[in-house]
């Protein structure tokens, strides 16, 4: 079996954003010389997701309004009283980053099938920033033969 260990840095730019992470993704499956195995992604960011959707511009508008809707920036949450945290005073009021990447994921695990990765027509893995802008780095391995 082989492995393979990547790292991938991601430069964000806006409070929320995507990054279709799916043509790296690919080229590394190339490198790696896995035709038959797994390819999985890891963010270590709590304010970061990983998911397998649509990379279509109104649906990630969607998903925005739907996050923020769900977990509203400034609700009065206990994670944004910086005052009686013991943090840098300069501390980001993100509790709202956090809980909407409690409601996605940190980790995917795509299948690689005839040394391509096995996603759906229109499914792409998108790194999903919450609170950016920010450097983020996103861990892959993959195994296979």
């Amino acid at each position: 079996m082989r492995t393979a260990h990547y790292t991938l840095p991601v430069r964000t730019g806006a409070a929320f954003e995507t990054h279709d992470l799916t043509p790296r993704l690919r080229e590394l499956v190339r490198e790696a010389g896995v035709r038959e195995g797994l390819a999985v992604a890891s963010c270590g960011h709590t304010t970061t997701a990983l998911v397998v959707n649509e990379n279509e511009p109104r649906l990630v508008e969607d998903l925005r309004r739907f996050l923020t809707r769900l977990a509203p920036p400034g609700a009065g949450y206990l994670h944004d009283d910086i005052e009686l945290r013991d943090c840098p005073p300069d501390e980001p009021r993100n509790a709202h980053a956090h809980l909407a990447a409690m409601l996605l994921n940190s980790t995917e695990v795509i299948a690689i099938a005839g040394g391509e990765l096995a996603l759906g027509t229109w499914q792409s893995l998108l790194l999903v920033e919450l609170d950016g802008p920010r450097e983020r780095t996103v861990r892959v391995q993959i195994l296979g033969q």
